[in-house]
């Protein structure tokens, strides 16, 4: 027994060497303190890399050139804004420039965790001298420029130099508290603590960085180099990612923050256990936790939230104790005893909700539109793999708000995507199905140029209305899936600017169905208890992997190109910085044969008419100014860089512009009791006046008189 257990102790060693590289390409166990991959990440790395190159939708060969991206995706992800790395650094990183691929390919990652060690050791360094500088004279008659976006400039190529903007940087935080208060020598005391106590706190949470983010930051530089799609999760940030498609998780229903070291309940789930027993509110702060009725506790002042949050939360029915500090109390006061049973949590905040708005039309009568905003396309898939048959999709909340709605006899229904970057393949194929009687929906090719056409097979629809779809830059990937189909059918009338872009299709891949048998071993045999990753979470980590395009039944792509809507407004978001063409490693457009459906009509004629009237109300409309003057605004602050340092300049800026927000807000009020928009639709672009969304119902109030 003993000389197989040497065996085996040997063939673990052999297959560790064989994980991480025979020799890595850099020494850390010589730099203090530093930062070090695990056997994990070694394995994980390098079975990442084969996944890229001989399954994912772009493989991609792990040479020169892809090393190079990933190596300018590293810095970019450390220090864009470069504000703590050198030159110095830059030119000693470069030897790594073109050998960072082939290094994930053998499981060395020693080359990456150099490079982000020292970035930690001059963001701390950073911070310091930023300390250093909070009590010193500081003169706001000096008529001098901090540049707080230095993404065109060099590289510091001193420590005088970085000192330098250090200073400014504390001078103008410094500002910052002086104007929003006031200059007396009591509150300039205060506003230092405040600056000090903030530094002190970003260097506290700094100095908890650990080997797993380290390896998350590496990780995201490999991935986005191949598509800006593709990414690995660590076991937490998988668990949120999964909970965050499903819309519910299991745990006491609370979203909790860290205030100097300290877990504070930020917000209150409804419908959760806090929630429904009133043992919780905003501000209470959390100081220890045990498991189950007898537990011991563990005192988590000074933990990370993600690990604080891996001991809050757990599956449903255990129950939780919290030591709890009430708001408003000293940290040094007696903490009281909460017990929580821990329940299924479902996040109604970002489920599909549902209103109704009345819209005068050009004919004088008034119709009632039911708005249905949907925020992303969720589904649980835990849930509807063990045939729950209360699971919680997009699909199913819509059927009934569409049921609700049809009840209080709505003219017209508006899907509302701003900003739903995507979500659930299978629910954007389903929720068409509500709207066309059976049919082709979307069209997807896989890695092996395989076109696989999906369609949605049940009979009837919930909604055979007008329908009308709001979209935006944002609105991505499943948005796009179902506003293209409602397009191509003909279903509807597509409103707003152009989509995002994105028409490829990820797989949730749990890294352990990757990793091999005898890396499991290794990795079991070599397991870090203290990882603090939530229980239940995948093991290894998962990766969102690239296995597909998708396409119109038309056989148009919407990679890059995105959805044009039939009546469009102007954007604030520029398709050069935002959208799938701002992203270097995307994928490109391309084009393949149509599928067989049948339109549910011709729009054509109908959108020329709508698209008149709805330029004749925007030329007229005050609000229809208001939204252009945005986006001039928008493109200004996007190109400025610098501010002044001079106080009475600076708050001569400010007060300026409070003036005109204020000008502004009161003309928009104003024009919503007297300055009807058209067909009887209120103006407005900001405070709380959506103006895209009220010209889309007047839009659809015409819309709804012309099928009339």
């Amino acid at each position: 027994m003993e000389n197989m257990l040497k065996k085996v102790f040997f063939a673990l060693f052999v297959v560790a060497i064989a994980a991480c590289g025979s020799k890595p390409r850099v020494n850390l166990e010589a730099e203090a303190g530093a930062l070090q991959p695990t056997p994990q990440h070694a394995v994980i790395a390098k079975d990442v890399v084969g996944l890229f190159e001989s399954v994912s939708y772009k493989k991609v060969p792990f040479n020169d050139s892809i090393s190079s991206i990933i190596f300018n995706n590293l810095i970019e992800a450390m220090d864009q804004g470069k504000n703590y790395l050198m030159q110095s650094d830059i030119d000693e990183f470069e030897q790594y420039r073109n050998t960072l691929g082939q290094d994930f390919r053998e499981g060395d990652l020693s080359a990456a965790y150099h490079i982000f060690n020292l970035y930690m050791k001059r963001y701390l360094n950073r911070l310091d001298y930023a300390l250093t500088q909070v009590d010193e004279p500081h003169d706001f008659t000096v008529d001098e420029t901090y540049v707080y976006n230095r993404e065109s400039e060099g590289w510091f190529t001193s420590e005088a130099e970085a000192n330098e903007q250090w200073r400014k940087r504390v001078k103008y935080d410094l500002l910052n508290l002086r104007i929003s208060g006031n200059g007396s020598d009591s509150a300039t005391v205060k506003q230092k603590e405040t600056l000090r106590n903030r530094y002190k706190n970003l260097i506290s949470m700094a100095k908890k960085t650990d080997n797993n983010e380290a390896f998350q930051v590496i990780m995201t530089a490999l991935t986005d180099a191949i598509d800006p799609h593709t990414s690995y999760f660590n076991p937490y940030f998988a668990q949120r990612f999964n909970e965050e498609m499903a819309n519910t998780f299991e745990g006491i229903g609370a979203r909790l923050t860290t205030e100097n070291e300290v877990v504070k309940v930020a917000d209150v789930i409804v419908g959760g256990p806090v929630y429904r027993e009133k043992a919780l509110q905003i501000d209470d702060r959390i100081i220890g936790v045990a498991q189950g009725e007898d537990g011991e506790f563990e005192d988590i002042i000074g933990w990370k939230l993600d690990h604080a949050v891996t001991k809050i939360k757990g599956p449903k029915g255990t129950v939780v104790r919290l030591k709890v500090i009430p708001a408003g109390q000293e940290l040094t006061a007696e903490p009281k005893i909460v017990s929580l049973t821990r329940d299924r949590v479902v996040i109604e905040d970002e489920s599909a909700k549902r209103e109704i708005k009345e819209v005068v039309g050009d004919d004088g009568k008034t119709y009632r539109v039911g708005i249905i905003s949907l925020p992303k396309f969720y589904i649980d898939f835990e849930a509807y793999r063990k045939n729950d048959p209360n699971y919680k999709s997009t699909t199913r909340d819509v059927r009934l708000l569409l049921d609700s709605l049809k009840q209080e006899n709505v003219d017209a229904v508006v899907m509302d995507l701003r900003f739903n970057g995507g979500g659930s393949l299978q629910e954007s194929i389903e929720l068409t199905g509500l709207f066309i009687d059976k049919g082709p929906v979307v069209q997807v090719r896989d890695t092996r140029n395989r076109i696989e056409v999906n369609s949605d097979q049940e009979d009837g629809v919930a909604w055979d209305g007008p329908l009308g779809v709001i979209i935006n830059r944002f609105s991505a990937s499943a948005s796009e899936i179902f506003a293209a189909a409602v397009q191509d059918y003909g279903r509807g009338i597509i409103l707003g600017s152009q989509s995002y872009g994105k028409g490829t299709v990820q797989s949730a891949i749990d890294m352990s169905r990757v990793i091999s048998p005898t890396d499991r071993l290794l990795l079991k045999a070599q397991a870090d208890d203290k990882a603090g990753f939530p229980e239940g979470a995948p093991q290894f980590g998962q990766i969102n992997l690239t296995l597909a395009k998708f396409y119109r039944i038309t056989g148009s792509s919407t990679q890059h190109k995105g959805v044009e809507p039939d009546i469009t407004f102007p954007s604030l978001y520029a398709a050069e910085k935002y959208g799938e063409s701002s992203e270097p490693s995307a994928l490109p457009w391309d084009q393949i044969n149509a599928s067989d459906f049948a339109p549910v009509a011709d729009l054509g004629p109908v959108i020329a008419r709508l698209a008149t009237a709805h330029k004749t109300r925007m030329d007229g409309a005050p609000a229809y100014k208001f939204l252009l003057e945005d986006i001039e605004m928008m493109q200004k602050q996007e190109a400025e860089t610098s501010v002044t340092l001079l106080e009475d300049k600076l708050k001569k800026e400010r007060e300026e512009g409070r003036l005109k927000r204020k000008s502004r807000s009161d003309a928009l009020q104003q024009m919503k009791i007297n300055l009807p928009l058209g067909g009887g639709a209120t103006t407005g672009v900001d405070e709380g006046l959506d103006f895209i969304q009220e010209e889309s119902l007047a839009v659809m109030a015409d819309y709804v008189a012309l099928q009339k």
